[in-house]
């Protein structure tokens, strides 16, 4: 999925926060936005791979949860909310396209790694590839949603966001053949440190 759908539903975790404890709900939204986009930090290096956590994700933020309801605060609310954005962006990556330049020829086996399976798990394609139409259509369910509970500045993020989404799906494709050219010009001791997706086109 897109980085801007993963940080759109990370987002969106935090709306139980404005409707419960709304003093918490700006670290909350904060906490979402991050936690959400954080696991593609790794794109450099293990991409889907080195911080994304599908199984022990979930698994840490059964505790953080409970700690947050337990002891209220903005630190532990906002890890709370910040974990189960990075483990619903690892979990919902396997229920995407999997790890190409042009995940819609549907070619790779390897969506997003398990480190308690040791291995990679297999693309569901319930979303075919970042940039699909149905990405851009859960980005802007959660950026409905988002807008509709009018917690601003988060609202206004939210439009920023599925903005965003809109201009690259148009271009998701394009954007491909361009990266791939890119890649094709990058010098020789550049390569090495290319996402590998780049350096198999």
């Amino acid at each position: 999925m897109m980085a801007t759908t993963h940080a759109l539903w990370g987002m969106a975790l935090a709306l139980p926060v404005l409707a419960t404890a709304p003093e918490f709900a700006p670290v909350a939204f904060v906490a979402g936005f991050l936690g959400g986009l954080a696991p593609d930090l790794d794109l450099y290096t293990g991409h889907r791979k080195t911080l994304h956590y599908p199984i022990y994700g979930p698994i840490v933020v059964v505790p953080a949860v409970a700690v947050a309801l337990l002891a209220p605060s903005a630190a532990t609310v906002g890890l709370a909310v910040g974990l189960a954005a990075a483990a619903l962006h690892a979990a919902t990556d396997a229920a995407g396209g999997g790890l190409e330049l042009r995940p819609w020829e549907a070619g790779s086996e390897r969506a997003v790694y398990s480190h308690y399976h040791g291995r990679w798990l297999r693309p569901r394609r319930w979303v075919r590839y970042d940039g699909a139409l149905e990405d851009l259509g859960l980005a802007g369910l959660a950026g409905g949603v988002l807008v509709a509970a009018g917690a601003d500045p988060a609202a206004a993020l939210a439009v920023a966001l599925v903005a965003v989404s809109a201009v690259y799906t148009l271009f998701r494709k394009p954007l491909a053949a361009l990266a791939e050219h890119l890649a094709g010009l990058a010098p020789s001791p550049v390569v090495p440190y290319l996402p590998e997706r780049y350096r198999e086109a």
